[in-house]
């Protein structure tokens, strides 16, 4: 933002919000601001440059390293210099294991401190942005990371026990120190905090939501896990490498590794790669219905933002937890067709508006719009966005079965079809469907004479032999037709997640010298195809009747085995054609320590073959629109 426009800002300042504003003798505008809203918005009027900079330990109630003491945790602050003299703020919080590697956001951005050991530059914006507006930011590094003692356990207990100290802490509720091992008490805050955080940081958010902590008034998680299962695991299969759970805590901390061996012994025996299954380790890091965090707890408003087509993140980590928010709950979000996605760095302009207003209104109390529009923004194409009450949409489920002469349609069919379960990319198991495949069996629909969206979880339902005792069972939804879509299977130098960067930087909020609060300007990155994978399912077959527990099937017997497919929100375009594509092992989520597909075959493929009776043989989807499917 130019001085200009600044300066243009403050002038057309109008309302004072007295209720965050201790009982103190008020001071003339120049010398001691009062938070501003005009517009509905609070207005940037405090001095980023002359804002304090602190930082405190708070006592975590873990001890996750076993040294026998308690680990303290390192906080950040960065708040107005008015907050030391009456003004009573609301905090803005990120708590994240990121800052030691790999950095934070797209540009991977690292702390710097002074030589008071204060941070001078905070990663991301939301400092930038937020405390000239009258909020703290307070940045903490997760249990066992950067500055923080502990080990990190891969979203277990003690990473979510440590957030939750932490808004105790800004809540009266717990203790913190300071550097020479004094208390410090947060005397500067109403106590009102929103946790915010993409990937692991939005996870802690949701994780410490679910503890029903008192003072956590909203949370906003971008693509954030609710079950430490599905970013290991889909329905028994492997999606993540061997290894995956003690390779991600030794990467967050930097450590020697010997500090915490006896910690990442637990994590290798428990997370359990031999078999897949959801084990007592797993379900300690579900935060929809765990142990610690549980969605029926959740207090906290929600501002949620999912990428539908994220391979890290999957669909369901946002549908499954959602649905189970007690109705109370006040929400919102974004549904959207990119992959891993801050949308900071996809729709800036409008992100940072509507952020602004949902910290105002849940943090401040302002008086704004934020809640009288609607709740849910969807995405269905580059620059297509619609707007709806919540998500998914109101649907009515159709049922489609394949057909012998590979149609696929409303009515029943018979005969079978066969393929092998061998590893393959989505790409592979989608192109060229009229063409004979051993490794998949394909069926489209005719073309489409009114477009449809699918909006919600489709599942799909196979009668079926196997000649071995189990089979990587893998199944496609495909949009067959040429049209421009957001390219989230690039990544590249300069695209990623479906987004490109264009060139030139965004300044947002207030500037100093150690932290500009510029960043790189990005947009969609599409690609014109003749066709795109919309959704997927994945299921070990032995785990079609339990997580928990492996069944192997018997050769020869036949079996109806049905499970839920990823959800989506997507509008197939008049002309064009729906596709079943049934499958083995799916390459694409073989992810590697990169967090790309195809890298190290976890699920390499049985060799089974899989034998389809196309009569007990389904789809469900459920659609806004289908009645033009025959």
């Amino acid at each position: 933002m130019s001085n200009s426009q600044r300066r243009g800002l403050l002038a057309s300042v109008a309302l004072v919000i007295p209720l965050v504003v201790a009982a103190t003798p008020a001071a003339s505008a120049t010398e001691k601001p009062e938070i501003k809203v005009s517009g509905g918005l609070t207005q940037p009027v405090f001095s980023y440059q002359d804002a304090i900079r602190e930082h405190v330990r708070v006592q975590s109630p873990a001890d996750s390293d076993g040294d026998g003491k308690k680990d303290l945790i390192r906080v950040d602050i960065i708040r107005p210099k008015e907050s030391e003299s009456g003004l009573k703020v609301p905090v803005i919080m990120q708590e994240t294991p990121y800052y030691d590697d790999p950095g934070v956001g797209f540009e991977v951005e690292k702390k710097k401190y002074d030589a008071n050991g204060n941070v001078t530059k905070f990663p991301m914006y939301y400092d930038n942005y937020f405390v000239p507006r009258g909020y703290a930011f307070v940045s903490v590094d997760m249990i066992g990371t950067r500055l923080s003692e502990g080990c990190p356990t891969s979203y277990g207990t003690s990473d979510v026990l440590s957030g939750k100290a932490v808004i105790d802490w800004l809540n009266g509720r717990a203790s913190a120190y300071d550097d020479k091992g004094d208390p410090v008490k947060a005397t500067w805050t109403t106590g009102r905090t929103g946790m915010i955080g993409h990937s692991y940081e939005g996870g802690l958010a949701i994780g410490v939501a679910g503890t029903g902590v008192p003072g956590l008034e909203t949370i906003v998680p971008l693509a954030g896990y609710t079950s430490g299962y599905e970013t290991s695991r889909n329905n028994g299969t492997l999606t993540w490498f061997k290894g995956g759970q003690e390779w991600l805590a030794k990467r967050v901390d930097l450590d020697p590794d010997e500090k915490c061996a006896a910690v990442h012994q637990r994590l290798r025996e428990g997370s359990d790669d031999a078999t897949g299954n959801y084990n007592a380790y797993w379900h300690e890091r579900n935060y929809r219905n765990g142990p610690i965090s549980k969605a029926r707890n959740v207090r906290a408003s929600v501002f949620s933002v999912m990428g539908m087509q994220d391979r890290q993140v999957v669909g369901s980590q946002f549908s499954e937890w959602w649905a189970m928010l007690p109705r109370t709950v006040q929400r919102k979000a974004w549904v959207t067709q990119y992959g891993h996605l801050d949308p900071f760095w996809a729709r800036r302009e409008v992100w940072l508006t509507t952020l602004n207003k949902w910290f105002d209104h849940e943090l401040m109390g302002v008086a704004n719009d934020i809640m009288r529009q609607p709740h849910v923004d969807v995405q269905l194409g580059p620059g297509r966005w619609v707007t709806q009450a919540d998500w998914p949409a109101r649907t009515r489920t159709t049922i489609l079965r394949p057909q012998q002469d590979g149609l696929l349609g409303r009515k029943p069919s018979s005969g079978t079809g066969s393929y092998l379960d061998t590893a393959q990319t989505e790409i592979a198991m989608a192109a060229d469907p009229a063409t004979t495949n051993p490794n998949r069996l394909a069926f489209l629909t005719l073309p489409l004479k009114n477009a449809i969206r699918v909006s919600g979880t489709p599942s799909v339902s196979l009668r079926l032999k196997l000649d071995k005792p189990t089979a990587n069972l893998g199944v496609l939804l495909v949009d067959y037709g040429t049209d421009t879509r957001i390219n989230y299977r690039e990544r590249g130098a300069a695209s990623a997640e479906g987004l490109k960067f264009s060139g030139g930087e965004d300044c947002v909020g207030q500037s100093t010298a150690d932290d500009d609060g510029c960043y790189l300007k990005a947009g969609d990155n599409t690609a014109t195809s003749g066709y795109n994978v919309v959704t997927r399912g994945i299921l070990d077959a032995q785990n079609h009747k339990s997580l928990s527990r492996s069944t192997p099937l018997t050769p020869g017997k036949p079996y109806q085995i049905t499970w839920k497919m990823f959800p989506q929100d997507y509008e197939f375009k008049a002309g064009h054609r729906l596709g079943l594509v049934l499958t083995g092992a799916n390459d694409d989520f073989n992810l590697d320590a990169s967090g790309t597909g195809g890298g190290d075959d976890v699920e390499p493929g049985t060799g089974a073959k899989v034998t389809i009776d196309l009569a007990g043989t389904s789809i469900s989807l459920p659609l806004v629109n289908g009645t033009s499917i025959k």
